[in-house]
Formats: structure tokens, sequence, C-alpha cells
């Protein structure tokens, strides 16, 4: 499976962002605004409405 571009939330500062997910190279991530760790991935169709 190769990677695919998911939407991301910190849940921190709220902040959403689009990044690359691959389930197979799971990697530690951090909020580009923020620098906290505290990162999920959003299911598809759930990111906030701009």
């Amino acid at each position: 499976m190769a990677a695919k571009e998911f939407t991301f939330r910190c849940l921190k500062c709220g902040h959403e962002y689009q990044g690359m997910y691959d389930a197979k190279n799971v990697t530690e991530r951090s909020c580009p605004k923020c620098r906290s760790n505290s990162i999920r991935r959003l299911p598809a169709g759930k990111a906030a409405k701009k």
C-alpha cells in the first residue's frame, strides 16, 4: 500500500494540515504551528470546512 495524503489535526491548538501517511512506515509527527506531538489523522471527510 502506498502512502496517501490525509488531513491531520493537532489536539493541542486545533491546527489542521495535509500530510502523507503510510501505515507501513509510521513516524512520530509534530504540529507545524505549535510543535506539539498530539496529532491525530482525521477520517476521510471529517476535515473542517473552510
